[in-house]
């Protein structure tokens, strides 16, 4: 495995468009072990119930999870997965269902080991396909920082995706503190996906959880990194939001207001609208019109590819909806489909060279 954070040449042939697609997901079945008799793990079908509802807790059963769990473990069909839908390099995070905050410290420590050694594994495996970002254990922040510094040196991992929030801790606690110092130290890039929604029951319907609270978590958790002055402290933490940031892009005028009228939200030094423009954030908006907003509101620069796959609600189809942004110049579609996620993980693509 890598032992230091090194450039990876990466591509399409030349000539044609760099695709990165930096939102998809991988599932180690040597976690599940390890898990599988706690407590905690065996109560999971109950609290989906209730959090999902009967008809999407059966569904996810019968016809998603069965769908989705030969891509989340099958490397070859990932691989032609991503040559069917045109996807040069894929950036492959664990499956959020394996967060697994609720763990002790020596559960945790061997949960998020052997999830980022299969994670960089793939990516040692096809150097020119697959990049890899790890987990960690927030819960514990001291060994979250060890795990920060194992996973960028030793594993060669570009980045780490965390949770919307932690045991109930919104990610600015006090806390978290030390991981937001390393990780921007380290330069390793943090990807923000939550799992499930803290809305509870009114969401158990119609996939609500899913749909609507989702983007409302990611939503919640930028703005406590913001109004909360993570974003201030350490200004280099590189971060990228799934599901297009949730809905905080398209309604930031409420925020800056707030900002200008309310005591309690006027302690940061710039307004909310100004922070996004140094969040990335994926294209997993499912709409052209949408991602267009996107696109006006923090940059071309700052958007990058994501298809959620092997979920079914991801959306495959990348090149084209990029192409179905309107009022996009070619050199912004390139940007989009694959030179600023090149960029922002470092990777050493040829594209990246022609803008």
């Amino acid at each position: 495995m890598s032992t230091r954070h090194e450039r990876r040449p990466v591509g399409p042939p030349q000539g044609q468009r760099l695709v990165v697609d930096l939102h998809c997901h991988a599932l180690s079945l040597e976690v599940e072990r390890l898990v599988a008799d706690r407590p905690e793990k065996k109560a999971e079908p109950q609290l989906q119930l209730r959090a999902q509802g009967e008809a999407s807790t059966l569904h996810n059963a019968t016809v998603m999870l069965p769908r989705a769990m030969p891509k989340l473990t099958d490397i070859e069909l990932r691989l032609r997965d991503m040559d069917s839908m045109g996807v040069d390099v894929q950036v492959v995070s664990p499956s959020p269902n394996q967060y697994y905050y609720w763990a002790d410290e020596e559960l945790a420590r061997e949960i998020v080991r052997v999830q980022n050694e299969h994670i960089a594994s793939l990516a040692d495996g096809h150097p020119r396909r697959i990049v890899g970002l790890g987990t960690l254990a927030p819960q514990h922040p001291r060994l979250a920082v060890e795990q920060l510094e194992h996973g960028v040196r030793r594993l060669g991992l570009r980045g780490f995706e965390v949770s919307s929030s932690v045991n109930g801790l919104e990610l600015s606690d006090s806390s978290l503190e030390p991981v937001w110092a390393r990780a921007e130290e380290l330069g390793c890039l943090i990807f923000l996906h939550p799992l499930g929604t803290s809305l509870g029951a009114r969401l158990d319907r119609f996939y609500l959880c899913n749909t609507v609270g989702q983007p409302v978590e990611t939503t919640v958790a930028l703005s406590h990194l913001i109004f909360g002055g993570v974003l201030d402290r350490y200004p280099g933490l590189k971060l990228c939001a799934a599901h297009g940031g949730g809905y905080l892009p398209h309604y930031l005028g409420r925020s800056d207001h707030a900002f200008r009228v309310r005591p309690e939200a006027g302690h940061i030094q710039r307004p909310p609208s100004e922070y996004l423009k140094g969040i990335w954030f994926d294209t997993v908006v499912h709409d052209p019109e949408v991602l267009r907003r996107l696109i006006d509101i923090v940059g071309a620069s700052q958007v990058v590819v994501g298809t959620d796959y092997p979920f079914d609600m991801g959306a495959y189809d990348v090149q084209a909806l990029v192409d179905a942004v309107p009022g996009l110049s070619d050199a912004e579609r390139a940007r989009i489909l694959g030179i600023n996620a090149a960029e922002l993980l470092g990777l050493d693509a040829a594209e990246t060279q022609r803008t």
